[in-house]
């Protein structure tokens, strides 16, 4: 039996992340809405779009270039240091604290958003002068590359790896979702992406966005 296939009923998903993100927020308030009605079990990781992009800055516009170089590597920094430091526990309640306050409170990936997020969960203060040390570098491309390594190169946040038909894992990016679905519309699409994924062969279905990320 592979490690991932599910026990006891329990349904594994890998969840991968950048806080700077918002689709890929809106995709981790939706599968958390899965929590809710599915027995599943979300593992959350770091991923990073300064890791990701590091290869590419010159192809890319000035604002987010600036960005990645500015503002990206600090919040994914503080998240791999908490995690290293305090264990997996403390990944995905970090995680929306800074979510909630980058983007559903609308504060951006400032310091003191930061700073604010590590209070909201009781983690120590001193984390914060993570954000400008290369101490858990290592363990951040590490963690980036396992989930690139599952879903191919040409993707960005986030990825989310589950069963499939075998019980190995099946990673996409996505799903891409405006606002995060509640209640049985969380459950369907988690039974699509299942689905999907049971299929070999399947990559992706597309179309474009037409709605920016709706915070609720």
């Amino acid at each position: 039996m592979s490690e991932n296939t599910p026990a006891n009923g329990t349904i594994p998903a890998d969840f991968w992340f950048d806080p700077l993100c918002p689709w890929a927020w809106m995709t981790s308030r939706w599968i958390l809405e899965v929590e809710k009605v599915r027995d599943i079990e979300v593992r959350w990781h770091v991923m990073s779009l300064a890791v990701l992009n590091e290869d590419k800055l010159d192809e890319l516009p000035e604002e987010y270039r600036d960005m990645l170089e500015n503002k990206a590597w600090g919040p994914v920094r503080v998240v791999i240091a908490a995690q290293q430091l305090h264990g997996d526990d403390v990944v995905g309640p970090l995680y929306t604290a800074l979510g909630t306050r980058f983007h559903n409170n609308g504060e951006g990936p400032t310091r003191e958003a930061v700073a604010g997020a590590l209070k909201d969960v009781g983690l120590p203060a001193d984390l914060l002068e993570y954000a400008d040390k290369d101490t858990y570098d290592t363990e951040l491309r590490a963690s980036h590359q396992e989930g690139i390594d599952k879903v191919g190169q040409e993707v960005g946040t986030p990825v989310i790896a589950v069963p499939g038909a075998d019980g190995e894992q099946v990673a996409f990016f996505g799903p891409v979702v405006t606002p995060a679905p509640k209640g049985e519309d969380a459950a369907k699409l988690w039974d699509g992406t299942l689905l999907v994924a049971s299929i070999p062969g399947f990559y992706e279905i597309k179309r474009t966005r037409t709605q920016g990320p709706i915070f609720d």
